[in-house]
């Protein structure tokens, strides 16, 4: 084999790389075209892909956090009291005085009788 002979050979190949890079190329073009036309199918079809958060929103996974704290928290606090001795939070110093009236004021009984003590489906 003499030079000119692999010279042409040699341009021969680069011929053929340089068509098989261009239909590469245009092949690739034409499947960027058709992944942009299914994405833009998809997104009127399902919508988008994801939700946005808006920034405020960030937070309330923490502040479900927080609130379980303090929920345990309280819950061990009222335990110790239960272990002291102490019941659900009365502490021995406070007085206080539910359901009782005053002792100057006057106390009155009335006892109020039904206008008839039979029964009214006429049984007894």
């Amino acid at each position: 084999m003499n030079l000119t002979v692999l010279q042409e050979e040699n341009e021969r190949l680069k011929a053929l790389l340089a068509e098989a890079q261009a239909a590469l190329a245009e092949s690739e073009e034409a499947r960027r075209r058709l992944e942009s036309v299914v994405s833009q199918l998809n997104h009127e079809k399902f919508g988008a892909k994801s939700e946005k958060l808006h920034p405020d929103q960030y937070h309330l996974p923490l502040e479900d956090v927080e609130i379980a704290q303090g929920v345990l928290d309280a819950a061990q606090e009222k335990a110790q009291r239960v272990i002291r001795g102490r019941s659900d939070g009365a502490s021995g110093s406070r007085q206080r005085n539910r359901g009782h009236l005053p002792a100057h004021l006057p106390r009155v009984e009335r006892i109020i009788e039904p206008r008839s003590t039979l029964c009214p489906c006429g049984c007894g």
